[in-house]
């Protein structure tokens, strides 16, 4: 059993081995949960914004140049007077 000491302030330290197992590293974020009777300590699951930009696409990103000139085309497209 691995132990930890509650502060005044009510923090604790997750013991090293305790995060190595739960595979958690600073800034992530735990949930706890009360299960028949016993505090049971897990690995929060991500919101789906925390999970952007985590998946690459087949599609190369454009260059900040290309997206500049998209963006350009597109003001320019939504403003474009039609004929009759």
């Amino acid at each position: 059993m691995t132990t930890s000491t509650l502060t005044t302030k009510g923090q604790t330290t997750i013991p090293k081995e305790i995060r190595d197992y739960l595979g958690v590293k600073p800034q992530e974020r735990l949930a706890f949960e009360i299960e028949a009777g016993q505090v049971v300590l897990r690995r929060a699951s991500r919101s789906f914004a925390e999970l952007a930009g985590s998946l690459k696409g087949s599609i190369p990103r454009a260059s900040k140049q290309a997206e500049r000139e998209g963006a350009r085309a597109a003001r320019l497209h939504k403003y474009v007077v039609k004929g009759p």
